[in-house]
């Protein structure tokens, strides 16, 4: 089915839902679960059976049924994607068998309690790095820790306020297009780093979160250039592996 018909069946169907059909709401369900499964693949490995991540998933997916607006000429499912995966989130946050998260979010509060007070006392933003000696954590905990406290942002919230644009207003067509797809992918990265031993881990944060180059990578953790260059080529090699 080309993308043009997915885009007109949704619309028929929303357009049902919208006029209390509720079996065209059973029907878009079941017509967008692919995309539910895509998404619940990548939180794989977190302590929740694919079958419940999927069911979970789902009622994201009923959530933006249910929400959507067919003035906002959205594609449905770039709406939909953020709700799915908060939904995900919430559940392995707070209602699944691991409860470490609650951890995190005290470290998270503390970390970014630490980061008003630099930016309020000495007018500057701080380094990840900063914080977690701050706060005394390594950076891949603070890390964690302010990912857990991150809240997921619908792309029908407003940027400013109300009465500003939404987020999905200052996406231009083409990138309304493929923002789902984008979503996945960069869940799909993430899920990869996470599993990447924490010398990598170390390196990619500080490489390709904090822009570090080589050498100030090699510097901050007290290695050669030489070797984060070696090691660097191992990590690509592996992410390109695990997302193959």
């Amino acid at each position: 089915m080309e993308q043009t018909s997915i885009y007109e069946r949704n619309n028929e169907l929303l357009e049902r839902v919208q006029n209390g059909d509720a079996q065209a709401e059973a029907m878009l369900v079941e017509e967008n679960a692919g995309l539910v499964r895509r998404i619940a693949r990548r939180f794989l490995d977190r302590g929740t059976e694919y079958e419940d991540l999927v069911q979970i998933g789902t009622i994201g997916m009923i959530k933006a049924i249910r929400s959507f607006s067919l003035e906002r000429g959205t594609v449905f499912s770039t709406y939909a994607v953020p709700l799915i995966v908060g939904e995900i989130r919430r559940h392995l946050r707070d209602d699944g068998p691991v409860k470490v998260s609650r951890i995190y979010k005290r470290q998270g509060v503390s970390l970014m309690h630490e980061k008003n007070r630099i930016e309020t006392e000495e007018g500057r933003e701080p380094g990840i790095a900063e914080l977690a000696a701050a706060c005394g954590l390594s950076v891949e905990e603070a890390a964690i820790s302010l990912d857990a406290i991150s809240p997921v942002t619908s792309l029908s919230d407003f940027v400013y306020g109300e009465d500003s644009v939404t987020y999905e207003g200052v996406l231009s067509d083409e990138e309304s297009e493929n923002e789902s797809e984008r979503i996945c992918d960069r869940i799909a990265l993430s899920q990869s780093i996470s599993k990447l031993p924490p010398l990598w881990k170390k390196i990619v944060l500080l490489r390709y979160y904090r822009n570090l180059t080589q050498q100030q990578t090699a510097t901050a953790l007290g290695l050669t250039q030489v070797k984060i260059s070696r090691e660097e080529k191992k990590i690509l090699a592996e992410l390109r592996r695990e997302l193959s």
